[in-house]
Order: C-alpha cells, then sequence, then structure tokens
C-alpha cells in the first residue's frame, strides 16, 4: 500500500489526489521539544489567529484507523478547531518517535507497542482507544490460519510449528502463547517466524510456514485461499480485548493541552459515529488503502469504542510480563490521561 497524507482544511472531505509522505524513521528515541501551544487564549484547538490549528498524526494503512479518516471526512475535527493532517507510516517504529520528537503530536500503535515505549522511559500518554477485538470466535479480524491437511486443529496443536507473526515479541506472540496455554499446549513449543502480513497468505499456502497469526484484509485473502482458522487469539484471549490506541506525549499535553483535548474530543466522536455507521467505515477504507473490493466486502471489522479501561491496558501488560516481553511489570498508569 502507498504511503500518503491527507489532511482536513479547507473540506471536510478527504483531499483527492493524495500525495506521498517523507515519513523519517528516527535514529533514535531522544527526547526533543515538542511544538508549544499559541498564546493568548484562544478557543480550545483554534490557532491565535482564529484559523484552524494544524496537528499531524502518525498512523498506519490498516483498517484499524477507518475511524480517524471517517472522522476528516465528516468534518469532526474542523469543528473542533483542527487542521488534521493524516500521515502514513509502516508502523509504531516510526510513529513513537515521531510523537516523542514532536513531528507528529498524536500517533497510533498498538497497545503492546506504547507499553514497551513507555517501560523505555518514552513519554507517551494514551488519549483515546484505536480499535478492540469483536470479542466473537469465528468472526473476528484476526485469527491464527493453516491449511486444512496440515494437522492442527486447534490451538494446542500449534506447539513445535512454526507460526508466522509480524513483529516478534509483540501483542501478535503474546496473545497467541495466551491462546495456546489456555487450550492445553505447550506456548514455550512455538517457533515464532517474523514476516509482512501481505506475505502471510502465500507463505501458508506454499508451506513455508506451518500457520500464520494475521489480520484483515489479508486474513480473508488467506481464507479465500483455502487456509482455515486454528485460533481466533484476540478473541479468545478476552472479549474486550484493545488492540490499539492513540497517544501523544507527555510534552504535547503539558504544553498546549487545549489541542491535546480538542483532539480527544474529536477522536471519541469520529470512534463512535464509525461503530455506529459500518457502511461508511468500510466505504472510508478506498481513501488511503488499495484493497480488493471482494474482500473489502467480505472481511471482518474491528469494533470502536471511545471508552479508554485502564484495566485494558493492564491485562496486554500482565500478558507481556507473562511471557518474558517485560523484565518488570509496567506502570500502566504512566500511559494514561
Amino acid at each position: 500500500m502507498p504511503r500518503k497524507s491527507v489532511t482536513s482544511r479547507k473540506s471536510h472531505a478527504p483531499r483527492k489526489g493524495l500525495v506521498p509522505a517523507a515519513v523519517a524513521a528516527a535514529s533514535a528515541l531522544a527526547l526533543a521539544a515538542c511544538s508549544g501551544g499559541s498564546s493568548g487564549e484562544p478557543e480550545p484547538g483554534a490557532s491565535g489567529d482564529g484559523g484552524l490549528t494544524p496537528v499531524t498524526v502518525g498512523v498506519i494503512p490498516i483498517v484499524d484507523v477507518a475511524p480517524i479518516y471517517l472522522g476528516v471526512q465528516e468534518g469532526f475535527f474542523e469543528d473542533e478547531g483542527l487542521d488534521v493532517t493524516l500521515e502514513l507510516a509502516q508502523g509504531g517504529a516510526a510513529i513513537v518517535p515521531a510523537v516523542v520528537s514532536g513531528e507528529y503530536q498524536f500517533g497510533f500503535s498498538n497497545v503492546t507497542s506504547l507499553l514497551l515505549g513507555s517501560q523505555q522511559g518514552l513519554p507517551l500518554k494514551v488519549v483515546a482507544p484505536g480499535n478492540l477485538t469483536t470479542g466473537e470466535s469465528g468472526k473476528d479480524f484476526a485469527a491464527v490460519v493453516a491449511l486444512p491437511d496440515s494437522g492442527i486443529g486447534s490451538a494446542a496443536d500449534l506447539a513445535g510449528k512454526t507460526v508466522a507473526v509480524n513483529t516478534l515479541n509483540n501483542i501478535g506472540d503474546t496473545t497467541v502463547r495466551k491462546v495456546v496455554d489456555d487450550a492445553g499446549g505447550d506456548a514455550s513449543a512455538v517457533e515464532f517466524v517474523e514476516m509482512g502480513f501481505p506475505d502471510m497468505p502465500a507463505a501458508v499456502e506454499s508451506g513455508q510456514v506451518d500457520a500464520a497469526w494475521i489480520l484483515e484484509p489479508h486474513l480473508t485473502r488467506a481464507l479465500q485461499s483455502g487456509a482455515e482458522p486454528v485460533a481466533w487469539n484476540f478473541a479468545e484471549t478476552d472479549p474486550n480485548l484493545l488492540i490499539a490506541a492513540y497517544f501523544t506525549s507527555q510534552q504535547q499535553v503539558s504544553e498546549d493541552p487545549e489541542t491535546v483535548d480538542a483532539f480527544t474530543a474529536a477522536l471519541e466522536q469520529s470512534l463512535t459515529y464509525a461503530e455506529e455507521h459500518p457502511d461508511e467505515t468500510r466505504a472510508v477504507l478506498d481513501s488511503y488503502t488499495e484493497i480488493d473490493p471482494a474482500v473489502k466486502d467480505a472481511m471482518v471489522m474491528p469494533r470502536f469504542t471511545a471508552e479508554l479501561d485502564e484495566a485494558q491496558l493492564q491485562l496486554l501488560a500482565d500478558l507481556g510480563l507473562e511471557y518474558g516481553m517485560f523484565d518488570e511489570p509496567v506502570d500502566v498508569s504512566a500511559l494514561m490521561p
């Protein structure tokens, strides 16, 4: 998928002809000064001259961020006085340092990556949920798949097998280990292989790996190619599992709380609207992804909510500790608003 940017300025709809965005992956997670808020006493989210306050948000070209694109399209951010530019990056490895340095004011990342960053001393603050599991085994946007003749019929059978994940030591393998253990298998015997989601359907079909933990729209691609689900690791870990979140830096919160409040309000409205208007949410994917129409129509979308619960972060922090991702307990409260 191409890397693009979209801005909310001058229109309540995504700009046509989206242009490539050069997203710098910082070589070090150094703490640099973030952009300060405007002087005087402007309205929340408004610039000192009465115009819109520009903010840049780092996002990933996946179905999970559909609500923020929909919110830009519906004008929710402009209504809060914000001129939002959405910059597509490949993942949190680029987005987290860009937010910390102030290049982006806000970003999107899976919760486990944010927990890792917080434990490493990065001043990150979650402002809103990103997306959740549907909570339904058999109808979720993430699953572990294998071929029918693989000998893998359940999560327990993954022990001793190779399983593709997009990033080692992250939310994928911790939740897979969880469901393997719960099914009576030996989670320590699973061999994880790092691989991009787009490459996983072919890798399973060719036997390059025994199974793959895969997300939409690539999950539907794999199922249409003959793979079968053997575990729904998100839904089976917890029916209310929070997968990702939108975040900012502590410095942004301290120096420009009005913009943070305005962004959070618009994002919460976007998340609620997305959940209540699933057809519009699915349709907005065309503005920043390239998904085959047949796949887009068939795939399962995540669940969206504006409610942020610290217990959801704690669940993944506990799993990370249990499976050796963290050397000591993570202070989840440090990430909360």
